[in-house]
């Protein structure tokens, strides 16, 4: 039998649950186990955690989760690659070594170093923003580069059973295994780009196995949902699955779901080891909760790694409070708009600025959906206040304030959440592009460092032409809402919202398609959109018969800048599923 490797990913972000590790050491037959951490918002906490402490700035979780398994770990021979290095793996290393010699097992761990650009980020020239052009801030508070798979597999080649690293891309603890125990070519881009797709199903945890899924009332038992496990081969291709008995779901959809998550444009998904084109993508049900995925392609990847720096930005501030009873959400927006507007009187006595930013959300009201709400007669709402200021003592007196409009405003107001609210650093994303030359990879292993040679690249070529999708034949003479004919998902790249939407069948495709325009969705999601720089682009994967589309600035500045309730817009395919699709009369009735 030709050889296979399974990898189960344990972690989707730092808080995820601590029993995944757990039930995929147990149950999951594993090569490999991984854990993925890091987000831009992961990073700038952990920087901060730093600051406070040279010993912090890494994804404590790890260690506690990975001390009780250690034992399980050697005896099976199931090798660990995580980026819970956060901003100082050999911190981490040193807290699990620790761990491990308390517990008398011998693994050994190595660290991947070079992603942190912090201490040199003055002496690189001509930074400047990479969607706006704007030149670095005079502070940022970390600083680091997105690293590929090379070191990884280094420190698997010189026997590591444990790789910890700092910022790499979310599918490079996968794509590294792979590269490893088949000796794959770093100029085999195809099956690069298979085990990259490989790495990016798993990478978000219980995404694919049935968590955040459109047909979330057909998932049992998300008490116990089973994070999922891939079985490579040789050439790449792969099956999904996860551990017998486990909660949760594996299917066409929920996988496909997971395979446009956040990815953008399909054709050109830039990875430092490789430029993937996912729009031949083709998922196969091979059995109860096992999909099979083959037919990525790749492409020679650029001469340069993404950075994300972060920086501060002024402070911010969050209210939440609940109004209840007759015309709860006329008395929220006065109450709500009151409080704005003595503040800032207040702001003006003092000679201090106005707000940078002033966010009002009245959740309840279905704020969310903007001019497309239909509830307008609640009796109850939270209204969540979001603001923004230079000055921390000004949000300070803004958190004082909002006391007083228990007793001198609109009846109703009660359980103001949490108390009084805290005034925060507003952190901001600053991400740009450098040479890979900039960065020095190395391997930090048993006292000794290696460097890392980066494998030569093959000259540019250009991704594939966009195929359009078909288009429907016969006559449009009903209507029924997209969620009817496709399941989708959201997630954020920065300020812009990914939407993927999949046919829920192939003869569906041609009446989305027609229908759901790039210009019917920005009147749809006009809402979210930056009045001035929003826009939406669509991609078509024949492959996946599935639509992508790219929401360019339409989450406020971020998920680590927004004041919304959803800066991540994770919510944006949920509204975008009740748009109404026109489709022939059979079609609909099929699915009434």
């Amino acid at each position: 039998m030709s050889k296979t490797v399974r990898i189960g990913c344990a972690s989707a972000f730092w808080g995820d649950t601590c029993t995944a590790a757990a039930q995929l050491v147990h149950g999951g037959t594993l090569d490999y186990l991984v854990f993925d951490y890091l987000a831009e918002v992961t990073m700038s906490i952990l920087a901060g955690a730093r600051m406070k402490d040279p010993q912090a700035g890494y994804a404590t979780d790890f260690v506690e989760v990975l001390t009780p398994l250690l034992g399980d770990l050697q005896r099976q021979g199931i090798r660990v690659i995580s980026n819970a290095g956060g901003i100082n793996p050999q911190a981490c290393a040193a807290a699990l070594q620790a761990a491990c010699d308390k517990a008398n097992i011998a693994l050994k761990i190595a660290v991947l170093l070079g992603d942190d650009l912090q201490p040199t980020l003055k002496q690189l020239p001509g930074i400047t923003d990479m969607f706006n052009g704007a030149p670095l801030p005079p502070l940022c508070v970390s600083a680091n580069a997105y690293l590929g798979a090379p070191g990884i597999a280094k420190a698997l080649e010189l026997g590591a059973d444990i790789v910890i690293t700092g910022r790499v891309v979310d599918s490079a603890v996968v794509s590294a295994a792979l590269v490893h125990e088949f000796n794959w070519s770093w100029q085999d881009y195809d099956r690069l780009a298979q085990a990259a797709l490989a790495g990016h199903i798993i990478e978000c945890g219980a995404q694919c196995t049935g968590g955040n899924v459109t047909d979330w009332r057909d998932v049992p038992d998300y008490e116990h949902i089973g994070f999922p496990i891939v079985e490579v081969s040789a050439d790449g291709q792969f099956t999904v699955n996860k551990v017998d008995g486990s909660g949760g779901l594996i299917s066409e959809l929920s996988v496909a779901e997971q395979l446009l998550y956040e990815i953008g444009d399909p054709r050109a998904y830039l990875l430092p080891d490789v430029i993937c084109d996912f729009s031949q993508v083709k998922l196969q049900q091979q059995g109860k909760h096992q999909v099979r995925l083959h037919g990525a392609k790749g492409l020679p990847p650029t001469d340069q790694y993404k950075v994300s720096a972060t920086y501060p930005d002024g402070f911010r501030c969050t209210a939440s409070c609940l109004i209840a009873g007759i015309d709860a959400v006329a008395k929220a927006e006065r109450v709500s708009q009151a409080i704005i507007n003595k503040t800032s009187e207040l702001f003006s006595q003092r000679g201090w600025a106005p707000y940078t930013e002033v966010n009002i959300e009245l959740l309840g009201s279905e704020a969310t959906y903007g001019a497309h709400a239909q509830r307008h007669d609640c009796r109850e709402v939270v209204v969540k206040l979001a603001v923004r200021h230079p000055s921390k003592q000004a949000l300070l007196l803004f958190a004082r304030e909002i006391a007083q409009a228990a007793t001198g405003m609109a009846p109703g107001l009660t359980g103001i959440v949490g108390g009084r609210p805290t005034v925060y650093p507003l952190i901001r994303l600053f991400s740009f592009l450098i040479d890979k030359s900039s960065c020095e990879p190395l391997i930090e292993f048993q006292s000794q460092r290696h460097a890392i040679e980066l494998p030569l690249t093959a000259h540019l070529l250009t991704p594939t032409a966009a195929v359009e999708p078909p288009k429907p034949q016969g006559r449009a003479d009903a209507s029924v809402p997209l969620v009817k004919l496709a399941v989708a998902r959201s997630g954020d790249k920065g300020n812009h919202s990914n939407i993927g939407v999949i046919a829920r069948h192939p003869d569906y495709l041609p009446w989305i398609a027609e229908a759901l325009t790039p210009a019917v969705v920005v009147d749809w999601m006009n809402h979210v959109l930056d009045p001035l720089h929003g826009r939406v682009e669509r991609w078509y994967l024949p492959g996946s018969h599935s639509l992508n589309f790219l929401l360019e600035n339409a989450l406020g500045g971020g998920g680590i800048a927004s004041l919304r309730i959803d800066p991540q817009g994770k919510a944006f395919a949920q509204q975008l599923l009740e748009i109404p699709i026109a489709v022939p009369q059979h079609i609909a009735d099929q699915l009434t």
